[in-house]
């Protein structure tokens, strides 16, 4: 049955011709252009979203400090790095500084894709409320930005 369809072609008349794949390619470069805005937006908007989100992990990593310590815990934040003092005062400015695991020598831990984050400091308590809460805000180089707020309750979000 096939056969008999094909065997009416000739070989000459085969296939796709020039203008056939001139118009397929001119319509995939136009789906491209209108689809390239979108695609940058959308990378920026989760770069920056995954910021925010490794952000308020850090956060959170001096919460549990905090009640596996037994001690107050603050978290600190310089351009685009976060550092903990443990046995902090309530305005985060004493105590010596804690280094670990994900910590440079500094106690630094830097959050990823050159993301700018302001704000802070934030001190938990050895039960894991914020004696002194707040707002972080993660600021995207290339446009947008998140807010990482922690509750007087030591809760952290993402908004």
């Amino acid at each position: 049955m096939v056969r008999r369809r094909t065997t009416g072609v000739r070989r000459r008349d085969a296939g796709f011709s020039l203008t056939e794949l001139i118009v397929v390619i001119a319509m995939i470069g136009i789906v491209s252009v209108l689809a390239g805005p979108q695609f940058m937006s959308y990378w920026r908007t989760s770069a920056t979203s995954a910021a925010a989100t490794e952000l308020a992990t850090a956060i959170n990593r001096a919460r549990q400090l905090a009640i596996a310590g037994n001690q107050p815990f603050c978290a600190e934040v310089n351009t685009s790095r976060v550092r903990y003092r443990q046995n902090s005062n309530a305005a985060c400015s004493a105590g010596p500084i804690w280094t670990g695991t994900g910590t440079d020598a500094n106690g630094l831990v830097t959050i990823s894709n050159n993301m700018a984050v302001s704000g802070g400091p934030v001190v938990f308590s050895q039960l894991g409320a914020a004696t002194l809460a707040g707002t972080f805000t993660v600021t995207n180089p290339n446009g947008g930005s998140r807010n990482v707020v922690v509750a007087a309750s030591g809760r952290v979000s993402v908004q």
